[in-house]
């Protein structure tokens, strides 16, 4: 059995992808940047874990669904799919500078993107009848902010996805849940890395309420 960590990078991917293989499952890694997976997939396989990579662009539809694909043949079915990309600063432009343009890059990004990297193993999982698909955001999904208005739109469709989707595939033993993080995650930060990772663990095992809240007053 594999995980999926679409959007793997330095701090929460690196985590995420530590805390299952301790588990036993082999780590997909995906990003845009093929240089920074492959040093991250040899960290982890000098460390035990058994890693790869697949780069593209999460924009691009077709590609991620073949990056997601092409791992899942590579490491095993996908056990679990974690969907957590960070947004790009130019998709935070205050809301009255916010045109149509600027939620394009935002929606394909945290919508379209999620939409394509989840139909790319919800399937096989109703199929075997077990999995998880976990979407990690900032807490804009929850108290969206005037000042980063991009990321406010597109975080609630995807939180408003992924809970349709929870709601469809429940009874069919697949769990969908979202987890929402006010605050920076990176060592010494708001959050550490290896927290967050080892909530997004018990979302997958315990499989029980759709969304959990980090950093919230």
């Amino acid at each position: 059995m594999s995980i999926v960590i679409v959007g793997a990078g330095p701090n929460l991917g690196a985590a995420v992808a530590r805390r299952f293989g301790r588990e036993g499952m082999s780590v997909g890694l995906v990003a845009r940047d093929a240089g920074k997976l492959e040093e991250l997939a040899n960290v982890l396989n000098e460390e035990g874990i058994t890693a790869d990579f697949a780069a593209a662009d999460i924009r691009d539809a077709e590609a991620l669904t073949a990056a997601i694909r092409g791992l899942a043949e590579r490491l095993g079915p996908v056990e679990v799919l974690e969907y957590s990309p960070l947004p790009a600063k130019e998709f935070m432009k205050p809301i009255r500078e916010t045109t149509v343009d600027d939620l394009r890059g935002p929606l394909e990004f945290s919508v379209l993107g999620a939409v394509a990297a989840a139909l790319a193993v919800a399937e096989p999982m109703v199929e075997a009848g077990s999995g998880s698909i976990l979407f990690t955001t900032g807490g804009a999904a929850v108290k969206p902010y005037p000042e980063r208005a991009g990321v406010g739109v597109s975080f609630a469709g995807e939180v408003a996805y992924a809970r349709m989707l929870n709601e469809e595939l429940a009874d069919k033993g697949v769990h969908v849940g979202h987890t929402a993080i006010a605050g920076r995650i990176a060592p010494g930060e708001d959050h550490e890395p290896d927290d967050v990772a080892e909530v997004l663990w018990k979302h997958h095992t315990d499989k029980g309420d759709f969304q959990v809240l980090i950093g919230f007053d």
